[in-house]
């Protein structure tokens, strides 16, 4: 197995022929309203549809044709998009600037499967650390796994921040439904300490286990709540000891797990294939994998592994994840669209947004390609969104008649989790009737046939030609939750590699902590630092020196 991924090759995209002939048509075709191409092609609600491993993509009501798909299945052949594809599959280094393998697949690869990388099998591992997860998760959920004063376990605070948080708690808020309720789950992330003030209240020190997830244990924001939430246990507990019932780390650095007072034998590893926003299904989920259960959890990774399959044998044409990257890449390079909206109909997916936030925008927000030559084209949408109902009476307006171009992911499920009444009829009525509106609108003959005054008629107008997708799946199940995720993984990886940039690594993360390093000293500073930062910053940093000082009136509180 040789550790080079395939050369990028130094063509930039825009020279393709296929890129250039999209230019050609997307001018062709910009003024093309979706009324029309709907009324030309009856069929078109489900020749512009494709199911795979459960999930329903309709993909209709976008700003595209026959020959629009094409061109781009074209274009991603010309990128040798399989080729990349089966690189990440068989472990090559396909991260070339951390010269890292990108194996998130591997978590998910079944018993008795085989992924090499530098000669050894990972899928061993990988199965081990889950059964010693499984094995830690039965010890909490049963009650057996006991506190320093013999107490079991009922409170859970996950630690961490980035992936070893958006992750987990988008997974549990996700799989809500299958928790055990017996347990409360918390997530910490933000170094501000109300974030961890909050989550400890009204918690027993004695009732509470800490996961604190940090590969390094070195994190300044994860490692500053964990050292904060350590007191906060030994103010009650009294006794060093004591740390070893209430904290377990998801870290592969033995000496500091070891010198903050955990036992080595509750440290989960994972390894550095395994990129951060990638890491749900490692040891990261081990909130999650207490939450709903080892049965459950396995559940959620047969859903990766459904779609991991699908994305790797399915024809381009018929791939869920390659058609929402394409699609994504046509909005984004060829249209103009600056955002991608993701409107999940479902309470359970609150985070989702948050969480695909990162997933998408941590991979393919960067600005230079693979050779290191800055890219002349723009890369990742800005990812948002909101559940639901609640964004109808947020940012709907804007979507509808906002002067935007806005592409939206809708998603849905045709059985409800918690059936009550007509509220899940209204709900999906809701769904369908958006992108209905969004992509038709209604014309001012239309509104004026209403009975409008005609001083009212363009107000109530409504252009349409706004494009969706609408991904539909049965019920929202931990399986379900798990071809999700993947399918938008996938997506992320057919984007990057069209747009012949690293997807897996997040330089861009890195400079602002560094810069804090530097910046906490000469706010904690007993005296007058001298300071050597620009203008502003040091005028801020003396701002906040004379304020932070400043003991408040009583009045203020």
């Amino acid at each position: 197995m040789t550790d080079k991924s395939p050369s990028p090759g130094a063509q930039s995209p825009l020279e393709l022929p296929a890129w250039q002939a999209l230019l050609v048509h997307s001018r062709q075709i910009k003024d093309i309203h979706l009324r029309r191409l709907f009324s030309e092609d009856p069929a078109r609600g489900t020749r512009f549809a494709v199911e795979g491993c459960g999930i329903y993509l309709d993909y209709s009501k976008n700003r595209v044709t026959t020959e629009t798909l094409r061109l781009l299945l074209a274009l991603a052949a010309e990128c040798r998009l399989s080729e990349r594809v089966e690189a990440m599959f068989r472990g090559e280094r396909i991260n070339t600037t951390e010269k890292r393998a990108v194996l998130h697949v591997a978590l998910r690869s079944r018993r008795g499967n085989s992924i090499m990388l530098d000669g050894a099998n990972v899928v061993p591992w990988v199965h081990e650390v889950l059964e010693r997860m499984e094995a830690f998760a039965q010890r909490i959920r049963s009650g057996r796994w006991k506190g320093y004063t013999g107490k079991p376990i009922r409170n859970v605070i996950n630690i961490g921040i980035g992936g070893s948080d958006l992750g987990p708690v988008m997974a549990f808020e996700a799989l809500r439904h299958y928790s055990l309720r017996d347990l409360t789950f918390r997530f910490v992330s933000n170094v501000d300490a109300t974030d961890l003030t909050e989550a400890l209240r009204e918690l027993k020190p004695d009732e509470t286990l800490f996961i604190v997830s940090s590969k390094t244990f070195t994190t300044l924001e994860t490692m500053t709540n964990a050292r904060s939430a350590r007191a906060w246990a030994l103010q009650a507990l009294g006794d060093e000891r004591a740390i070893a019932r209430h904290f377990v780390a998801v870290s592969t650095n033995a000496q500091e797990v070891a010198a903050f007072g955990i036992d080595t034998a509750n440290m989960f590893g994972f390894w550095d294939w395994v990129g951060g926003r990638y890491s749900m299904n490692s040891a990261i989920g081990l909130s999650t994998l207490l939450a709903v259960g080892p049965e459950n959890f396995r559940s959620l990774l047969a859903g990766f592994r459904a779609m991991d399959e699908h994305y790797r044998t399915a024809p381009l044409e018929k791939n869920l994840p390659v058609l929402l990257g394409l699609l994504s890449i046509w909005y984004n390079n060829f249209l103009g669209a600056q955002t991608l909206a993701i409107l999940p109909y479902d309470q359970y997916l609150k985070r989702f947004p948050a969480y695909l936030q990162q997933l998408m925008m941590e991979s393919n927000g960067k600005g230079v390609t693979l050779d290191g030559n800055p890219v002349d084209y723009d890369t990742s949408p800005v990812v948002w969104g909101e559940p639901g109902t609640n964004g109808q009476h947020s940012f709907y307006q804007l979507l509808h008649q906002g002067t935007k171009l806005v592409p939206c992911d809708f998603i849905g499920f045709c059985q409800p989790l918690n059936p009550l009444g007509n509220h899940h009829p209204i709900l999906v009525a809701n769904l369908f009737a958006q992108s209905e509106a969004l992509a038709f609108g209604k014309t001012r003959e239309e509104v004026k046939e209403e009975g409008t005054e005609a001083w009212l008629a363009p107000h109530r107008t409504f252009e349409g030609n706004r494009p969706s997708n609408t991904i539909l799946a049965e019920r929202l199940t931990p399986e379900t939750l798990g071809k999700l995720v993947a399918l938008y993984e996938h997506s992320v990886l057919t984007q990057g590699v069209i747009w012949n940039i690293n997807s897996f690594d997040q330089w861009g993360v890195e400079l602002g902590k560094a810069l804090a390093q530097r910046i906490v000293p000469d706010l904690q500073s007993a005296g007058e630092p001298r300071l050597r930062h620009d203008s502003s910053t040091s005028a801020l940093i003396t701002r906040y020196r004379s304020q932070s000082r400043r003991k408040p009136d009583a009045s203020e509180f």
